[in-house]
């Protein structure tokens, strides 16, 4: 079974930055996202749908296609859709800190879509930080909000990304 990376991309700024990346590493992709969206915009014509498609082309291409996996609508979805299929070594690309805990505890790794790569050392903070701060909004309370998203995000995230999958990919796997 190759490895793959996995886009959750309900609400993901970053999913043509992403399979750019998987093209260059000529690594296979897996969209995931609720049924209400149109993952299927995302995808080139001539990106290969399947294993076997990928198999036989050119060089250029051997070893990458794109799967598109629609989920029902609701809570959570496309999380528990792709955990259920997670290999260890595979790569996530999310901005939900929860899929991210559960992503590291299969021996999977998880980017966030600004180009944070979450690691075991610090995702108990993470968790953490982000049960506070639901439990100052559940109080009425206010918390800052997300910085708006730049282009040195974008970038960060693809030069992380291509790193990520460049160690996932190459390195013999333990």
């Amino acid at each position: 079974m190759p490895r793959t990376l996995y886009i959750d991309a309900d609400a993901c700024p970053v999913t043509r930055e992403a399979l750019a990346c998987a093209r260059r590493a000529l690594v296979p992709v897996a969209i995931v996202g609720n049924t209400t969206q149109n993952l299927e915009r995302h995808i080139r014509l001539d990106d290969p749908r399947d294993a076997d498609h990928a198999r036989g082309r050119d060089a250029m291409h051997d070893g990458f296609w794109v799967d598109v996996l629609d989920v029902s609508v609701g809570a959570d979805s496309a999380d528990f859709a792709i955990v259920e299929r997670l290999q260890p070594d595979d790569v996530v690309v999310t901005q939900d800190i929860g899929l991210a805990s559960m992503v590291l505890g299969r021996g999977a790794a998880a980017i966030g879509v600004r180009g944070r790569v979450y690691t075991k050392a610090t995702i108990d903070m993470d968790l953490f930080i982000r049960h506070e701060e639901k439990k100052v909004r559940r109080a009425g309370g206010r918390t800052r909000g997300p910085a708006a998203f730049t282009d040195e995000d974008r970038e960060r995230f693809a030069r992380n990304l291509a790193d990520l999958l460049a160690d996932a990919f190459h390195a013999p796997s333990a």
